[in-house]
C-alpha cells in the first residue's frame, strides 16, 4: 500500500549558511558599522544580538531575507522575547524540529474529515498516511499545503 510521512525538519545545513549569510550581510552594511551586532547558531537555537532593539529587528529582517533565499521554512523558527543583557539585547529564535502532539492530532483529524480512503497515524514526531491509490495520498498531500499550521511540512518516504 502507498504511504508517506508528514515530518518537520530544518536543514541545520542550510541554516548554517543563512546565518553565516547574513552576518556576511551585517557587516557590509553602514548603519551596523561599529556595533557588536552578531548572528550565532548552536544546535537547538539562533542568537541575535546587537546594541539596540531597532538594530535587533533589522538582523531579524536580515535573518528572513537569507532564510528565504535559502529555502529554509520561517515557520520552523520561533522568535523568543527581546532580552537586555548589560550594553546588549539579545532575541533567541528556537528550531522546531517534529510535529509536536497536538499538531499531529489536527492533521489526523483534517485527513479524517477530508473523508478520503486513507488512515493517518501519529509516530512520535511524524504522521503517516497509507491509503490504496497514490491520488488520494496526492489530495492529502494539496490539502495540507493549503492549510496554515504553526510548523513547517515536509512529506517524505513515500512509498509505492
Amino acid at each position: 500500500m502507498p504511504s508517506f510521512d508528514i515530518v518537520s525538519e530544518v536543514d541545520l545545513h542550510e541554516l548554517s549558511n543563512a546565518v553565516d549569510n547574513a552576518n556576511r550581510a551585517i557587516k557590509q552594511r553602514y548603519d551596523f558599522k561599529g556595533t557588536d551586532t552578531s548572528v550565532k547558531q548552536n544546535k537547538e537555537e539562533v542568537i541575535l544580538s546587537s546594541e539596540s532593539e531597532f538594530q535587533v529587528q533589522q538582523v531579524l529582517d536580515i535573518m528572513h531575507k537569507e532564510l528565504v533565499r535559502r529555502k529554509v521554512d520561517i515557520k520552523s523558527l520561533e522568535e523568543g522575547d527581546l532580552k537586555p543583557l548589560g550594553k546588549q539585547v539579545q532575541q533567541k529564535l528556537l528550531i522546531k524540529q517534529g510535529v509536536d502532539k497536538d499538531t499531529s492530532r489536527k492533521i489526523v483529524k483534517l485527513i479524517k474529515d477530508k473523508k478520503l480512503k486513507v488512515q493517518s497515524s501519529i509516530q512520535g514526531e511524524q504522521v503517516r498516511v497509507t491509503g490504496k491509490k497514490r491520488d488520494d495520498l496526492q489530495a492529502v498531500m494539496a490539502m495540507l499545503r493549503e492549510l496554515d499550521l504553526p510548523v513547517a511540512l515536509q512529506y517524505t518516504n513515500f512509498r509505492d
